[in-house]
């Protein structure tokens, strides 16, 4: 079950054994199913997960009009660093969109990964690298190009997507 976090997290730094010991006792397993929440608008992030199965879908607004604004899926960490780091509550939900597996980390053994892995920090500052590249470009999109090229650039990107989310 962890082997992929590994694979994941092997690509950003190099893990030892005991290490990667550590981790398998920090992250765990968490399924969520389809419709639910791995984070509500209003509440405060306490966790950070990792995607084994499953697509889920950042949304804003929850009077009737959700507007989904990114999307993660398998091999993929999700969370709302905002509300996670901040201890606030959080602007925006997370829902599966589909029946969802995936390891889940808390704030405090989070921080034990920072101290205690001998690149742990450099690991977190590349997550959050890629994490804050990513956001940035959806939002500048959003801003500059017109719908219709913003759906093709989706298709393109994430063709697999397309047949599992709803439209």
């Amino acid at each position: 079950m962890h082997d992929s976090l590994l694979v994941t997290i092997r690509r950003f730094i190099t893990l030892g054994l005991a290490e990667e010991d550590l981790l398998r006792q920090w992250f765990v397993p968490e399924t969520v199913p389809k419709g639910a929440f791995f984070l509500q608008p209003g509440e405060v992030s306490r966790k950070i997960g990792f995607v084994l199965q499953g697509v889920f879908h950042y949304f804003q607004g929850d009077d009737g009009q959700r507007l989904t604004y990114y999307f993660s899926r398998e091999q993929e960490f999700i969370g709302d660093y905002e509300s996670f780091l901040s201890a606030q509550p959080a602007t925006h939900g997370i829902q599966a969109l589909e029946e969802a597996c995936l390891l889940t980390i808390s704030a405090d053994n989070l921080q034990r990964l920072y101290r205690e892995v001998r690149q742990g920090e450099h690991l977190g500052r590349l997550v959050a690298e890629t994490l804050f590249v990513d956001l940035l470009r959806q939002l500048t999109s959003f801003y500059k190009d017109p719908p219709a090229q913003r759906y093709a650039r989706f298709v393109r990107t994430y063709p697999d997507l397309v047949q599992r989310i709803p439209q």
